[in-house]
């Protein structure tokens, strides 16, 4: 983000100041029974976010010291909302699904062959051999990073690339950095395989 752009500029941000009744009167503390200017806010609770009561000095000290956000919650309610509060209480999905090939990589014999195209075929095929590519020292090491050897081809790199970078990225985590380093590691090998050409 460049801090220095003129959209900023444009920003215009103005102390708040105590609410004024019309007339230019200051507002009430709104204690029952307080006629002191409600000179501070505080909230209003839960599911009333962005309202407040207006409190003079003495009142809102009380208020503050009984407040609780969670109050009329049980246990597992608070648990419920602070696991959501950590993603911000919006959707998430699992990371690396594929719904649509779940089954066949559970159960290979829930393929379904309707034009009968793979019918009298029992085995594969085994491809033929393929001999090692003459890597330089770099590119070795790149693959090695990557835990591959010198027979990996382009498709074979990235579908690695792609399983290590999905294993190790924070986010299927739950947050954890310890493993950022490895995974700096690894983005670095498969951007020098990608500008050699072999990835």
């Amino acid at each position: 983000m460049d801090l220095n752009s003129p959209i900023f500029d444009r920003i215009r941000v103005k102390r708040e100041t105590a609410r004024a009744e019309p007339g230019g009167a200051q507002v009430v503390c709104d204690f029952p029974g307080c006629a002191n200017a409600g000179e501070h806010r505080a909230p209003m609770g839960r599911d009333r976010e962005g309202q407040y009561f207006c409190f003079c000095l003495d009142h809102v000290r009380e208020y503050n010291a009984s407040y609780n956000y969670f109050n009329g919650m049980s246990d597992d309610a608070v648990a419920r909302w602070m696991k959501e509060d950590t993603i911000g209480h919006r959707p998430t999905w699992a990371m690396g699904v594929n719904r649509a090939g779940k089954n066949f990589r559970e159960d290979p014999t829930a393929f379904r062959d309707p034009m009968g195209l793979f019918r009298g075929r029992t085995a594969r095929a085994e491809p033929a051999p393929r001999k090692p590519a003459p890597y330089g020292i770099a590119a070795r090491k790149a693959l090695t990073t990557l835990g591959l050897d010198e027979t990996a081809d382009a498709a074979a790199i990235k579908a690695r690339y792609k399983e290590l970078v999905k294993r190790l990225h924070p986010d299927a985590n739950g947050g954890d950095r310890s493993r950022e380093d490895k995974l700096r590691e690894i983005i670095r090998a498969y951007n020098y395989l990608r500008s050699t050409k072999l990835a």
